[in-house]
Protein backbone atom coordinates (compact mmCIF):
# COMPACT_ATOMS: atom_id res chain seq x y z
CA UNK A 1 0.00 0.00 0.00
CA UNK A 2 1.27 3.45 -0.93
CA UNK A 3 0.54 5.21 2.41
CA UNK A 4 2.51 2.54 4.31
CA UNK A 5 5.36 2.74 1.79
CA UNK A 6 5.54 6.53 2.19
CA UNK A 7 5.66 6.15 5.98
CA UNK A 8 8.44 3.59 5.61
CA UNK A 9 10.52 5.87 3.36
CA UNK A 10 10.05 9.07 5.30
CA UNK A 11 12.67 8.60 8.07
CA UNK A 12 15.50 8.14 5.55
CA UNK A 13 14.33 11.12 3.49
CA UNK A 14 13.99 13.32 6.57
CA UNK A 15 17.42 12.28 7.79
CA UNK A 16 18.90 13.32 4.45
CA UNK A 17 17.08 16.65 4.56
CA UNK A 18 18.09 17.28 8.18
CA UNK A 19 21.73 16.58 7.38
CA UNK A 20 21.64 19.12 4.57
CA UNK A 21 19.91 21.80 6.62
CA UNK A 22 21.72 21.47 9.94
CA UNK A 23 24.53 23.81 8.97
CA UNK A 24 22.21 26.68 7.96
CA UNK A 25 22.79 29.38 10.60
CA UNK A 26 20.56 31.27 13.00
CA UNK A 27 17.07 32.46 12.18
CA UNK A 28 17.59 31.66 8.51
CA UNK A 29 18.32 28.04 9.34
CA UNK A 30 15.33 27.87 11.67
CA UNK A 31 13.04 29.13 8.91
CA UNK A 32 14.46 26.67 6.39
CA UNK A 33 14.02 23.71 8.72
CA UNK A 34 10.52 24.87 9.68
CA UNK A 35 9.55 24.91 6.02
CA UNK A 36 11.07 21.55 5.09
CA UNK A 37 10.80 19.27 8.10
CA UNK A 38 7.16 19.69 9.06
CA UNK A 39 4.16 17.71 7.87
CA UNK A 40 3.92 16.29 4.38
CA UNK A 41 4.00 12.91 2.66
CA UNK A 42 7.42 13.42 0.98
CA UNK A 43 5.72 12.24 -2.20
CA UNK A 44 8.08 13.98 -4.62
CA UNK A 45 11.30 12.53 -3.14
CA UNK A 46 9.58 9.15 -2.89
CA UNK A 47 8.85 9.37 -6.61
CA UNK A 48 12.53 10.06 -7.31
CA UNK A 49 13.43 6.87 -5.45
CA UNK A 50 10.70 4.78 -7.14
CA UNK A 51 11.74 6.03 -10.59
CA UNK A 52 15.41 5.29 -9.89
CA UNK A 53 14.57 1.76 -8.83
CA UNK A 54 12.32 1.26 -11.87
CA UNK A 55 15.25 2.22 -14.10
CA UNK A 56 17.48 -0.34 -12.35
CA UNK A 57 19.22 1.89 -9.83
CA UNK A 58 19.47 1.74 -6.06
CA UNK A 59 17.32 4.00 -3.94
CA UNK A 60 20.35 5.21 -1.99
CA UNK A 61 21.87 6.55 -5.21
CA UNK A 62 18.82 8.77 -5.68
CA UNK A 63 18.97 10.45 -2.26
CA UNK A 64 20.69 13.67 -3.40
CA UNK A 65 18.06 14.12 -6.10
CA UNK A 66 15.27 13.16 -3.73
CA UNK A 67 16.43 15.83 -1.28
CA UNK A 68 16.72 18.36 -4.09
CA UNK A 69 13.11 18.10 -5.21
CA UNK A 70 11.82 18.40 -1.63
CA UNK A 71 14.03 21.42 -0.94
CA UNK A 72 12.85 23.07 -4.14
CA UNK A 73 9.24 22.20 -3.39
CA UNK A 74 9.53 23.82 0.05
CA UNK A 75 10.96 26.97 -1.55
CA UNK A 76 7.93 27.21 -3.85
CA UNK A 77 5.52 26.83 -0.95
CA UNK A 78 7.22 29.57 1.09
CA UNK A 79 7.05 31.99 -1.80
CA UNK A 80 3.53 31.00 -2.88
CA UNK A 81 2.25 31.70 0.64
CA UNK A 82 3.63 35.26 0.74
CA UNK A 83 1.18 38.21 0.79
CA UNK A 84 2.26 39.24 -2.71
CA UNK A 85 1.13 35.86 -4.11
CA UNK A 86 -1.45 33.60 -2.42
CA UNK A 87 -1.36 35.43 0.95
CA UNK A 88 -1.90 32.30 3.03
CA UNK A 89 -1.68 32.32 6.83
CA UNK A 90 -1.61 28.53 7.26
CA UNK A 91 0.10 25.63 5.52
CA UNK A 92 -0.45 22.00 6.55
CA UNK A 93 -2.24 22.98 9.72
CA UNK A 94 0.24 25.49 11.12
CA UNK A 95 1.28 29.12 10.45
CA UNK A 96 3.13 29.77 7.21
CA UNK A 97 6.80 30.65 7.27
CA UNK A 98 6.29 34.38 6.81
CA UNK A 99 3.77 34.49 9.67
CA UNK A 100 6.30 32.90 12.04
CA UNK A 101 9.57 34.46 10.88
CA UNK A 102 8.53 37.57 8.94
CA UNK A 103 8.36 38.24 5.22
CA UNK A 104 12.02 39.12 4.73
CA UNK A 105 13.40 35.98 6.40
CA UNK A 106 10.80 33.89 4.57
CA UNK A 107 11.94 35.19 1.20
CA UNK A 108 15.56 34.53 2.09
CA UNK A 109 14.75 31.05 3.41
CA UNK A 110 13.07 30.24 0.09
CA UNK A 111 16.07 31.55 -1.83
CA UNK A 112 18.43 29.48 0.30
CA UNK A 113 16.38 26.31 -0.21
CA UNK A 114 16.44 26.82 -3.97
CA UNK A 115 20.22 27.09 -4.01
CA UNK A 116 20.49 24.09 -1.67
CA UNK A 117 18.49 22.05 -4.18
CA UNK A 118 21.06 22.70 -6.88
CA UNK A 119 23.90 21.94 -4.48
CA UNK A 120 22.26 18.57 -3.84
CA UNK A 121 21.88 17.51 -7.49
CA UNK A 122 25.48 18.52 -8.16
CA UNK A 123 26.42 15.52 -6.02
CA UNK A 124 25.21 13.10 -8.70
CA UNK A 125 28.82 12.95 -9.87
CA UNK A 126 29.13 12.67 -13.66
CA UNK A 127 25.35 13.15 -13.98
CA UNK A 128 25.19 16.33 -11.91
CA UNK A 129 25.12 18.62 -14.91
CA UNK A 130 22.25 16.74 -16.52
CA UNK A 131 20.33 16.75 -13.24
CA UNK A 132 20.86 20.48 -12.71
CA UNK A 133 19.67 21.18 -16.24
CA UNK A 134 16.43 19.25 -15.67
CA UNK A 135 15.78 20.94 -12.34
CA UNK A 136 16.43 24.39 -13.79
CA UNK A 137 14.21 23.86 -16.83
CA UNK A 138 11.31 22.39 -14.90
CA UNK A 139 11.41 25.01 -12.12
CA UNK A 140 12.02 28.06 -14.31
CA UNK A 141 10.09 30.65 -16.27
CA UNK A 142 8.70 28.29 -18.91
CA UNK A 143 7.24 25.83 -16.42
CA UNK A 144 6.88 26.07 -12.62
CA UNK A 145 7.40 29.81 -12.16
CA UNK A 146 5.60 30.52 -15.41
CA UNK A 147 2.66 28.49 -14.11
CA UNK A 148 2.52 30.62 -10.99
CA UNK A 149 2.42 33.70 -13.23
CA UNK A 150 -0.44 32.17 -15.21
CA UNK A 151 -2.22 31.44 -11.93
CA UNK A 152 -1.90 35.06 -10.87
CA UNK A 153 -3.50 36.18 -14.13
CA UNK A 154 -6.41 33.72 -13.86
CA UNK A 155 -9.85 35.22 -13.29
CA UNK A 156 -12.90 33.10 -12.60
CA UNK A 157 -13.02 29.39 -13.28
CA UNK A 158 -10.97 28.46 -16.35
CA UNK A 159 -11.90 25.90 -18.98
CA UNK A 160 -10.51 22.44 -18.32
CA UNK A 161 -7.80 22.73 -20.98
CA UNK A 162 -6.57 26.02 -19.51
CA UNK A 163 -6.66 24.60 -15.99
CA UNK A 164 -4.69 21.54 -17.05
CA UNK A 165 -2.08 23.73 -18.74
CA UNK A 166 -1.57 25.67 -15.50
CA UNK A 167 -1.41 22.46 -13.46
CA UNK A 168 1.13 21.01 -15.90
CA UNK A 169 3.43 23.93 -15.19
CA UNK A 170 2.83 24.48 -11.47
CA UNK A 171 2.56 20.87 -10.31
CA UNK A 172 3.29 18.49 -13.17
CA UNK A 173 6.67 20.03 -13.92
CA UNK A 174 8.19 19.20 -10.54
CA UNK A 175 6.79 15.66 -10.56
CA UNK A 176 8.20 15.23 -14.07
CA UNK A 177 11.55 16.50 -12.79
CA UNK A 178 11.39 14.07 -9.86
CA UNK A 179 10.83 11.07 -12.11
CA UNK A 180 13.46 12.13 -14.63
CA UNK A 181 15.97 12.79 -11.86
CA UNK A 182 15.37 9.23 -10.70
CA UNK A 183 16.28 8.03 -14.18
CA UNK A 184 19.42 10.20 -14.17
CA UNK A 185 20.47 8.83 -10.78
CA UNK A 186 20.01 5.28 -12.14
CA UNK A 187 22.37 5.82 -15.07
CA UNK A 188 21.09 8.66 -17.26
CA UNK A 189 19.74 6.56 -20.16
CA UNK A 190 17.81 8.75 -22.61
CA UNK A 191 14.95 6.26 -23.00
CA UNK A 192 14.45 6.07 -19.23
CA UNK A 193 14.52 9.83 -18.87
CA UNK A 194 11.89 10.30 -21.57
CA UNK A 195 9.54 7.57 -20.31
CA UNK A 196 9.78 8.55 -16.66
CA UNK A 197 9.42 12.27 -17.31
CA UNK A 198 6.24 11.45 -19.23
CA UNK A 199 5.08 9.39 -16.26
CA UNK A 200 5.82 12.21 -13.82
CA UNK A 201 3.94 14.82 -15.82
CA UNK A 202 0.80 12.70 -16.14
CA UNK A 203 1.03 11.74 -12.47
CA UNK A 204 1.51 15.35 -11.37
CA UNK A 205 -1.50 16.69 -13.24
CA UNK A 206 -3.66 13.85 -11.89
CA UNK A 207 -2.34 14.63 -8.40
CA UNK A 208 -3.38 18.27 -8.73
CA UNK A 209 -6.81 17.34 -10.04
CA UNK A 210 -7.21 15.16 -6.93
CA UNK A 211 -6.27 18.13 -4.75
CA UNK A 212 -8.83 20.28 -6.60
CA UNK A 213 -11.48 17.72 -5.71
CA UNK A 214 -10.41 17.56 -2.06
CA UNK A 215 -10.44 21.36 -1.79
CA UNK A 216 -13.76 21.79 -3.65
CA UNK A 217 -12.09 23.96 -6.29
CA UNK A 218 -13.37 24.48 -9.85
CA UNK A 219 -16.74 22.73 -9.39
CA UNK A 220 -17.90 23.37 -12.96
CA UNK A 221 -15.29 20.98 -14.35
CA UNK A 222 -15.56 18.29 -11.65
CA UNK A 223 -17.06 15.61 -13.91
CA UNK A 224 -14.69 16.37 -16.77
CA UNK A 225 -11.70 16.36 -14.41
CA UNK A 226 -12.67 12.92 -13.16
CA UNK A 227 -12.67 11.55 -16.68
CA UNK A 228 -9.43 13.32 -17.54
CA UNK A 229 -7.78 11.98 -14.39
CA UNK A 230 -8.61 8.43 -15.45
CA UNK A 231 -6.89 9.12 -18.77
CA UNK A 232 -3.82 10.57 -17.04
CA UNK A 233 -3.58 7.61 -14.66
CA UNK A 234 -3.73 5.24 -17.63
CA UNK A 235 -1.03 7.29 -19.39
CA UNK A 236 1.23 7.16 -16.33
CA UNK A 237 0.67 3.43 -15.87
CA UNK A 238 1.49 2.80 -19.53
CA UNK A 239 4.75 4.72 -19.21
CA UNK A 240 5.71 2.62 -16.17
CA UNK A 241 4.53 -0.73 -17.52
CA UNK A 242 7.62 -1.15 -19.71
CA UNK A 243 9.67 -1.64 -16.55
CA UNK A 244 7.80 -4.79 -15.55
CA UNK A 245 8.18 -5.73 -11.90
CA UNK A 246 10.63 -2.88 -11.32
CA UNK A 247 7.94 -0.39 -12.33
CA UNK A 248 5.19 -1.92 -10.19
CA UNK A 249 5.54 0.78 -7.52
CA UNK A 250 5.04 3.49 -10.12
CA UNK A 251 1.89 1.80 -11.41
CA UNK A 252 0.63 1.49 -7.84
CA UNK A 253 1.32 5.19 -7.22
CA UNK A 254 -0.68 6.19 -10.29
CA UNK A 255 -3.59 3.95 -9.31
CA UNK A 256 -3.55 5.42 -5.79
CA UNK A 257 -3.87 8.95 -7.15
CA UNK A 258 -6.66 7.89 -9.51
CA UNK A 259 -8.63 6.47 -6.59
CA UNK A 260 -8.65 9.90 -4.88
CA UNK A 261 -10.76 11.57 -7.57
Amino acid sequence: MIPAWLVELRPAIDAELTRRLERAPGKLGEAMRYAVLGAGKRLRPALVIAACEAAGGAGADAMPAAAAVELLHAYTLIHDDLPALDDDDERRGRPTVHKVFGEGPAILAGDALLTAAFEAVAELREHGGAAASVLARRSGASELIGGQMDDLAMTGEPALAELEAIHAKKTGALFAAAAELGAIAAGNRAADREALARYGMAFGIAFQFADDRDDGDFPASAAARKQRTAELVAEAAAAASGYGALGARLVELATWIGARV
